[in-house]
Order: C-alpha cells, then structure tokens, then sequence
C-alpha cells in the first residue's frame, strides 16, 4: 500500500480566491449552494489550468471587504504554480455562479465552457491560441442555449452517437427573491428553507444541432420533469448497450435513471432500478453524482451524496437493471451518516487499480449545531480506500492534517495538475475559499494516463470506453462529463496499475463503434489514443 498525503499547497501554487454567496442575513436559499469548480488545460498545452466559478453579492448590496465576484481563470505555470489570467479573458463576467462543465462543442481541438447561473446560464467558446492569452466569447445566445432558470451541475455528453457533443443541464427550484418564504428551525429566526418549499423545475437537454447551435429537445427527449429538484447529473451506460444513459440526482424528489433509447429519447426507469428512494423508500436529499465500476464487476455503479443524517448512496449495479444500494452494510454509509455531501467521485488515489472514494461535505446551515448537536455547518472531507471485493476503510485522518481540516463543501474535482501521474484534488467552499490538494506518494505505484482524440466521435473522446489488462487484472472506465456536483474533472483516464510495469492490452471502444487496440503499454506514461 503507498503511503499518500494529500498536501494543502493553495497559497504556494498563488491560488487566492474566495467565492462571494452573497450572505447578508435574509437567508436566502441560493446564498447555500454555490459554487463549483473545473480542470481546464484551456490552452492546449498538457497542463491542467483551473476554473473557479463565483455567485456575487445580490443587487443593492455592497460586497464585503476582499469579496470579489468574478470567476477566476489560473493559468498552470508547469512549476507547481498558477497565474491568475481572469482579466481580459471573457470570463470576467460577474454572474450569479453554479457550476460548469468542460467539453469541446465543436470540435475545434479547444475545450470549451458551460457555466450554470442563476438568472442565466453562459456558454462560453474558447479561441485562445497556441500559447497566447486567454481568449473566450460568450456564445450562449448565438447558441440558441436559454436557460434562465436556477441552474447547477451540467454534463457534456453524445446522446445521439452522432459525432457532436450534447448538453445536460441539471436544474434546481422555483425561487426568485421576490417569491423567498420564511423558514425557521427554532420558530423565531429566520433559517435557510429546504427545497420542499419551492415548486421543482425542469432541466434541460440541448442537442448540438452543428454550426455551433443548439436544439433545446428536453421535452421531446422525456427528460422535461417538471417536479424534479436537480442538483447533480452523471452520464453512464448502465446497461452494456453502447448508449450514454442519465441519472440524476434529485433534492427531496426521487432521483431520475433516464435510459437511452437509442431514437433520441430516454424512458424513466429510476424507480424500477431501486435508485429513486432510499432504502426506506423516501426521497432524499441528493446532490453530487458519480459512476464508476468499483469492484471489477464490469458494470457501472453509483455514488450519490445525500443530506446529513441520510448517508452516501452506494447503489451497486446488479447487471439486470436493478441497482442495490449497499452503504448501510458498509463503511462508506456509517462514516457519512452525519455529513451533507455535496461533491462526490470516485478516483484511485494510491494507484493500486481499485476506484477509491471522495466526498466533499458542509452544511447549508450555520445554526444546525444548536438543534442537532452532532451535525456541524463545516465538515471534513471524506476519502475511502477501496480495499477490494466491495468494501472500504475510511482513511481520511491518515492523508495528513489538511484534507481532514473541516470547511464548507461544495464543488470538487480531480485532476494531474502536476503531470506527475496521481491524482490531485480541487475543493470549494461556499462563501469561503477554494483549496488545492496535491497528491504525494500515490504515484509510487505504477499507472497509465489515456488521452483520447476522437475524430469521427466527438473530439474528446466523451462516452468511449477504455479498457486494460495487465498482470493484475481487468479495468475499464468511461470517459464522462458531469458527476460530483457543479464541478468538472479532467477527460483524461487514470488508471492505478499497481506494481504492475506495463499494460499488455489497452483497447478503446469510441462512440462511433471503432476500436482502437494497442498491446504492450509502458506503465508511467500519457498515452494519446487518436481514432
């Protein structure tokens, strides 16, 4: 087992940022669920730069000392360090931030930008070249995209096999200031409210018609729910059948399991499958998203970040399109009891072939602790070691004392920032600081990193299937946008090989229905798979 910190290295990499909710003592919701974050290399140069998304102060209210709302773009210096290129980028837009998703929408070899908004989202095109400066225009209305509702986490993703990338839009509540009620926990005050007293709203499905416009196809594609409470998305094929299938994860609604049909529409399957309810068959309070095979079945399972006293959702993949949540039995479910998670993912820190988890957790309300003693507002982060044959040990405390410092979690996301092979940690924190985690130790073991350009599919290789084999077995995962919550990890593929020193087979299943086979892999490399 390699001996990993995860090292608070914020301010030595001249990351200084805070994100503005805006909380001026009304309570209102939206002030509690921002905002996320993003690996980017925007530039095109094999280093991951970062996007820190930002809400601002509400209209009439003078932001607080050192609360700036605008976005922050950090260009990786390759040195460990970042420099801040927000101004004059076309990112230096104040808005009421949520998320963002990173996806080449036109296949010009540039990832591009979608930032979910309250009042309105933006799509931005990214037109820097070769080492120039940032450079993004705003495109949303060229686009056709109008999503001027309460957005949050989005997913790039290829419903329709057809070379372009789509967009999901996972969509929130009903709330405008002038609709705000009061709530109250203890009968006196005013406490944030929890969403059963906003009306749901749909979200959104945009197919990328070409041209660099969209087709909003969210009610003909029967993904237009308008009960749903949305605040995380993941795109997997749960069935085996070459389609990109959505879950959705629902805020005291049941969650959403749309399978693809392959005609352009989806069925609603979430309640047969067993992952609408909890166990107890109440709706929970879902936020972040992932999907990843975690015990080698070949098979996609779900993680799913719930609110305090609900515990993470672990739903397993039986393969016979029914899903068996399998946390209360498990560590994963008696350590996340008292935490509110937001960002979840799996990834395999140590690099020993077995996909760990992470979960980023903080409640929405400052005051909890005076009614519910054993619930704090700022919460540790959670790490779970996969120890194989579906279980877990909670090994939070022994990465070193700054993941288990307790914050405000939202957004969170992986990435190799450091191009070092392990994976590193971007978390943020709601009206707080954003902080950067570095791997160390996790790339003593060996790895393999797959970047994939697609041609006939789409050009980040989003939906394909990348699969090993080495002298310790079998792995696959699914190149995917989306999941954790409002926040976008790196699209490239990681994979732990242990002490293994190559890979005899790396195969790749694009979208369009190629494979591309490669055989005798060194283990420490970035392989570039062209289709």
């Amino acid at each position: 087992m390699a001996q990993v910190t995860f090292t608070d290295v914020t301010v030595s990499a001249g990351i200084r940022f805070t994100h503005n909710a805006g909380k001026m003592g009304k309570k209102w919701l939206p002030e509690t669920m921002g905002a996320g974050c993003a690996f980017i290399d925007f530039d095109g140069d094999g280093w991951l730069d970062i996007f820190l998304v930002n809400s601002k102060s509400w209209p009439g209210v003078r932001a607080g000392a050192g609360r700036g709302s605008l976005p922050a773009l950090y260009r990786n210096n390759k040195n460990g360090t970042f420099t801040d290129v927000t101004a004059g980028s076309g990112l230096d837009v104040s808005a009421y931030g949520m998320g963002a998703a990173v996806g080449d929408f036109d296949n010009d070899g540039r990832d591009d930008l979608y930032v979910t908004a309250l009042g309105g989202d933006r799509l931005f095109h990214n037109e820097t070249a070769a080492g120039g400066r940032a450079m993004f225009k705003d495109v949303t209305t060229a686009a056709g995209i109008v999503n001027a509702t309460f957005g949050t986490s989005a997913a790039w993703l290829d419903f329709d096999r057809d070379g372009r990338l789509d967009l999901f839009v996972a969509n929130y509540v009903q709330w405008s200031a002038e609709t705000d009620v009061w709530c109250s926990l203890d009968g006196s005050t005013k406490s944030y409210c929890t969403p059963e007293s906003y009306k749901g709203v749909p979200s959104k499905l945009y197919r990328n018609v070409g041209g660099g416009r969209f087709e909003d196809v969210s009610q003909k594609a029967g993904v237009a729910d308008a009960s749903s409470k949305s605040l995380g998305v993941a795109v997997l094929d749960y069935n085996g059948d070459g389609w990109p299938d959505l879950f959705v994860a629902n805020d005291t609604q049941p969650n959403k399991l749309y399978r693809n049909l392959k005609t352009g529409t989806f069925k609603e399957e979430g309640l047969a499958a067993g992952v609408a309810f909890g166990e107890d068959g109440v709706a929970r309070g879902a936020m972040g998203v992932d999907a990843a095979d975690y015990d080698r079945s070949g098979r996609a399972h779900l993680l799913v970040g719930n609110f305090s006293n609900q515990m993470l959702g672990l739903y397993h993949n039986e393969g016979n399109g029914l899903f068996v949540d399998e946390a209360p039995r498990s560590t994963v479910g008696r350590a996340s009891l008292l935490s509110l998670a937001f960002g979840v993912f799996y990834f395999d820190y140590d690099l020993d072939g077995w996909p760990d988890i992470f979960a980023a957790n903080g409640h929405i309300e400052e005051e909890i602790g005076r009614v519910q003693p054993k619930v704090a507002f700022r919460e540790p982060p959670l790490l779970f070691r996969n120890l194989g044959k579906g279980r877990f040990e909670d090994v939070t405390k022994k990465m070193g004392t700054a993941l288990s410092r307790p914050v405000v979690g939202r957004g969170a996301a992986y990435g190799d920032f450091d191009n070092d092979g392990d994976l590193d940690i971007l978390l943020t924190t709601n009206h707080g600081p954003a902080y950067l985690y570095r791997n160390d130790g996790g790339n003593k073991n060996k790895w393999l990193r797959v970047k994939l350009e697609g041609k006939k599919s789409n050009r980040n290789g989003i939906g394909a299937v990348v699969r090993i084999e080495s002298a310790g077995g079998k792995q696959w995962t699914t190149i995917r946008s989306g999941s954790s919550y409002c926040s976008s990890s790196e699209l490239v593929a990681t994979f732990g090989l242990g002490a293994d020193a190559k890979v005899a087979k790396l195969e790749v299943e694009w979208p369009s229905g190629a494979r591309t086979v490669m055989r005798d892999v060194g283990a420490g490399q970035v392989v570039r798979v062209v289709e």
